[in-house]
């Protein structure tokens, strides 16, 4: 069996006020799954994250990325492996052109020339937004600036990509062409979303999160065919959209 590319097992959190976030999470993605974190507002997913790249630390439990447990003496090197994509890109998006920012990661591990223009031009090409190198990331669509953050965090060639809501505020064009180039990908991605048909669309397995404690998991189809599930964790298909279950 491979080694997990995320590897949580035991995890705990508590906030200053002694308010739980995190219970006991054990948590497996391997190697080129795409995998949907889903939950309410609330269930501790964003908390979750942010230990998968050593914003947080672990208070109890551990955190490994492809073998690599997370400590703080390779908080760095974690963050490097573990690339997230916020939901709002200008929180991401600062430089004054579309290459200057995709390449701004790299660029700080110390590469140069044509080693950093291959990996920008590859991340450039793998959101489908080379035609957009020159312009000013101020200047693009949402959709546009999310595919632009998104190669921000290839060009870092992390073992995994985490999503945060990438659907949020997208028409259905974009949304549509997002999907279509992070499925050309092959590299690991953890998918939060409320969006469910997207999480159908994307991923083969979906984890549902609720109140700080994993509550379910399984083939997404499963999942979202589990109306009482559903109903029990406030995640809603809309209206119409039916799955029937797989077996």
């Amino acid at each position: 069996m491979s080694v997990p590319t995320i590897a949580v097992t035991g995890l705990g959190f508590h906030y200053p006020d002694g308010t739980p976030a995190l219970k006991d999470v054990d948590l497996h993605i391997h190697p080129g799954e795409t995998v949907a974190l889903l939950g309410p507002n609330g269930a501790g997913k964003t908390t979750l994250i942010l230990h998968l790249n050593g914003i947080h630390m672990p208070q109890h439990g551990t955190v490994a990325v492809s073998g690599l447990e997370l400590t703080s003496d390779n908080v760095m090197e974690i963050r490097r492996r573990v690339g997230v994509v916020f939901q709002d890109p200008d929180d991401q998006l600062f430089m004054p052109t579309v290459r200057s920012d995709v390449e701004f990661g790299p660029r700080n591990l110390g590469l140069q020339g044509a080693e950093l223009d291959d990996r920008v031009d590859a991340a450039l090409n793998a959101m489908e937004v080379a035609d957009l190198a020159d312009r000013p990331p101020n200047h693009l669509s949402f959709g546009q600036k999310r595919r632009v953050a998104i190669a921000g965090v290839l060009a870092m060639e992390p073992s995994i990509i985490i999503l945060d809501e990438p659907t949020s505020n997208l028409d259905p064009a974009s949304r549509r062409e997002l999907a279509e180039a992070l499925k050309a990908l092959d590299t690991t991605q953890l998918i939060v979303t409320h969006d469910l048909p997207f999480a159908y669309e994307m991923c083969e397995r979906a984890i549902v999160i609720d109140r700080g404690e994993i509550v379910a998991g399984g083939s997404t189809p499963e999942i979202l065919a589990d109306d009482a599930l559903l109903k029990q964790h406030r995640l809603e298909l809309p209206y119409g959209f039916s799955i029937r279950a797989e077996g």
